[in-house]
């Protein structure tokens, strides 16, 4: 009874507290009628803000109408005490349109999250009437236009993200004002001019990020002022002249990234002192000088560190294998060595201490010496290792097979001796392995096929033997083959031609021998086929000319024989075509000129006859050659070819489309049966023409001249009826029936007659 009696009190207690606020509100609104006033600015605030929103894919605004409460909307919240907008959240909803300026009514908010949308038009500068506002989250958009300079108004701001837009014009000085301000990020825009100097007295500042713009000038000293600065990122800019001492005192500074500019100068000796808590430093791509300081080895938080693409000179300090968090190393890119032999191998040693350790890039320096075998006990964790270009000596430790992880081995353009490890196949996780221009020699281990992520595999320019082997077919994610420049004897293995990935395959300048595959054809994605000097020989398989996509051809050097096939019409993505000192024949294919792409072709030394084509790339003397070949004629006047002869002309006229042939026949034997069924008809109607005169020739008697003279008395003047222009017309009558006819003697008859018998057809005729 006690505990519902208990119940029943609080029940009330709750009740008249919900009742009293209830009336305090409505006192407060019958009080203040501004209050409802002011909501409905938000409400038709934010409609205008749905109104210029031309794509919601996501239908993240169907909230956004009459039947529930702007608060409620997504991405709106509200205030409990006054129900008015305080933060407006709109961010990776896949929005598409303008911000309208009505957000300028919005005068609660505090924060403003569009990032990661596809708002385009300026930034509206009605925002800068957003006095309470603290967050301004524009990034990731397309906003163009200026920096709107009225932001300054905003003196609550505390973050400004409108990185990754297409603002233009310089950063305002104004933003100086801001004194609550901690992050201000703009990277990846179009923003010119240089940093200006009033960013010095953002002294809350924490973290500033301008990198990948258009600014230029020198860094200011006052950002020295910035002792709360711990983000300083100003990479990928025009930024020019030396670094200011005085950043490099602020020691709260853990992210220090001044890559790619025109800087120059010395890096101070204490560096790693006076900012104790470096996580990365970048310095790549400037002009830096003097040598690194091993004073780095003190910011024991160090992860992430590159003097890439400079001046440096001098050796690498031997302590920064004291920093068991190193993760990244690079170097590359200067003059670093010593004349000491055993200079690299202490350095590569003393980084066993290096746990974490990913990368490490030495490439393009001055290192000499050996591989030590201590790269066995470098990091498990390492990805990649690149000493491209120096001077390293001896042979490639059996203990790189222990870098398990190990995605790129680059040791090109060295000194390297000695065979290719076994162990190699360990590095199952491998991508990339590049050992060109070295002095390796033996044979390509069989245990290659077993990284079967391998998509680069570069040996050229060696001194390797043997065969290609066969189970590099298996490395069905090889998408680059160089074996150029090398010993290798055989045939070429048609396995390779079964990895539908290869986009190159280099093999010029070996010992090759036998046919070029007819799988060569399977290649639908091969760019580039370099197979030059080698002993190579039949005919060019056809099937090159299923591969549609390549580019560049190179043949020159071998024994192939007979014409260049008609299946090469196909390649009309070609540029440059070598099929130089070879046996060919034929004539020149004249749909070469076709291929718009074309800037190189070879086709010197060959045997080719006819006449050179006109048109494309048989213009351009600089881009073709066909010298070496005696039978050819004609081309442009600069060959200084002999005309060629009308027979060659007449037989290199262009041939009748086979449709235009067919279409010819057709024509010619319809019009045939047109003509005969014409004359058939014609000889029909004249012989039913000479059947209709035969009745009436039947009515004229066929009777002797004698008979006639008889009837007429001897054409007695007494017997003339009637005298013509053409002759004259008788009496007479004949003794066999005593008929009495008319007879018309033509003058003609008279001198010619006979006593023959004659018929109608004659110049006489007799009627009865």
């Amino acid at each position: 009874m006690e505990q519902a009696n208990t119940r029943s009190f609080l029940s009330c207690l709750c009740f008249i507290f919900f009742f009293i606020n209830s009336l305090e509100l409505i006192t407060t609104a019958k009080g203040n009628p501004s209050l409802v006033l002011t909501n409905e600015i938000d409400h038709q605030a934010l409609l205008a803000i749905k109104d210029l929103i031309q794509g919601d894919p996501l239908g993240a605004l169907s909230s956004w109408n009459h039947s529930i409460h702007f608060c409620n909307w997504q991405g709106v919240s509200c205030g409990r005490r006054h129900q008015r907008a305080t933060v407006l959240n709109l961010s990776s909803l896949s929005l598409v349109g303008s911000v309208s300026p009505h957000i300028g009514n919005l005068t609660f908010l505090r924060r403003i999250d569009l990032g990661n949308n596809s708002f385009h038009g300026e930034i509206p500068p009605e925002i800068g009437k957003l006095f309470r506002l603290q967050y301004l989250l524009l990034l990731n958009n397309s906003f163009q236009g200026e920096f709107p300079t009225n932001l300054a108004h905003c003196s609550n701001l505390r973050v400004i993200h409108m990185g990754g837009n297409n603002l233009v014009g310089k950063i305002p000085t104004e933003l100086g004002s801001l004194s609550n301000l901690s992050y201000l990020i703009l990277a990846a825009n179009h923003l010119t001019g240089a940093i200006p100097l009033s960013i010095g007295n953002l002294s809350n500042l924490h973290r500033l990020s301008l990198p990948y713009n258009n600014l230029a000038g020198s860094i200011p000293t006052q950002l020295g002022q910035l002792l709360k600065l711990e983000y300083l990122q100003l990479s990928v800019n025009n930024l020019s002249g030396m670094v200011p001492t005085s950043l490099y005192n602020i020691s709260s500074i853990y992210f220090f990234s001044i890559a790619d500019n025109q800087l120059h100068g010395i890096l101070p000796p204490d560096l790693g002192s006076t900012l104790p808590n470096l996580l990365v430093f970048f310095v790549t791509l400037n002009q830096f000088y003097a040598q690194i300081p091993s004073s780095l080895a003190n910011a024991k938080r160090l992860r992430h560190v590159s003097f890439a693409m400079n001046l440096f000179i001098g050796p690498m300090p031997m302590n920064l294998g004291t920093l068991d968090a190193l993760e990244f190393l690079a170097a590359s890119g200067n003059s670093l060595g010593t004349n000491q032999a055993n200079e690299l191998m202490r350095f590569l040693t003393s980084l066993s201490n290096c746990s974490n350790l990913q990368a490490l890039d030495l490439a393009i320096n001055d290192f000499k010496g050996f591989l030590p075998h201590s790269i066995a006990n470098l990091s498990t964790k390492i990805t990649w290792f690149n000493l491209q270009d120096n001077y390293i000596s001896g042979s490639i430790p059996l203990g790189i097979g222990n870098l398990v992880n190990l995605q790129f081995l680059l040791l090109s353009y060295n000194m390297l001796t000695g065979s290719i490890p076994n162990s190699i196949g360990k590095l199952s996780m491998l991508e990339i392995l590049v050992l060109d221009n070295n002095i390796i020699s033996g044979e390509i281990p069989s245990s290659i096929r077993n990284p079967s992520r391998l998509g680069t595999l570069d040996l050229s320019t060696n001194t390797i033997e043997g065969s290609i082997p066969i189970c590099l077919g298996n490395c069905t994610n090889l998408q680059q083959i160089h074996l150029d420049h090398n010993h290798l004897t055989g045939a070429i293995p048609y396995q390779i031609f079964g990895l539908s990935s290869l986009i190159n395959l280099s093999l010029s300048q070996n010992y090759l021998t036998g046919l070029l595959p007819q799988e060569v054809g399977n290649l639908k994605n091969l760019g580039g086929l370099y197979v030059s000097k080698n002993k190579l020989f039949g005919e060019i398989p056809a099937t090159l000319g299923n591969c549609e996509v390549l580019e560049f051809l190179y043949i020159d050097g071998n024994l192939f024989k007979g014409t260049i096939p008609t299946a090469f019409r196909q390649l009309k993505g070609i540029q440059e075509l070598d099929v130089s000192w070879n046996n060919l024949s034929g004539q020149i294919p004249r749909f070469l000129r076709e291929f718009r792409f074309f800037q190189y072709l070879n086709l010197s030394y060959n045997m080719f006859d006819g006449k050179v084509p006109n048109g494309g790339v048989f213009t351009n003397i600089s881009a073709f050659s066909v010298v070496g070949n005696s039978k050819l004629c004609g081309g442009i006047k600069l060959l200084q070819l002999p005309a060629c002869p009308m027979q060659v002309l007449n037989e290199q006229k262009r041939p009748f489309n086979h449709r235009v042939i067919v279409l010819i026949v057709t024509l010619t034997i319809v019009l045939l049966s047109l003509c005969i069924l014409a004359f058939i008809y014609r000889s029909k109607r004249s012989r039913q023409q000479i059947k209709l005169a035969l009745p009436l020739q039947n009515q004229y008697l066929q009777i002797s001249y004698g008979e006639l003279f008889q009837a007429t008395n001897g054409f007695s003047p007494s017997n003339l009826i009637s005298e013509g222009r053409y002759g004259s017309v008788y009496k007479g009558i004949l003794n066999s029936d005593e008929q009495i006819v008319a007879v018309k003697l033509a003058q003609a008859l008279i001198l010619t007659a006979t006593t023959s018998r004659l018929w109608s057809s004659s110049s006489w005729k007799v009627g009865a």
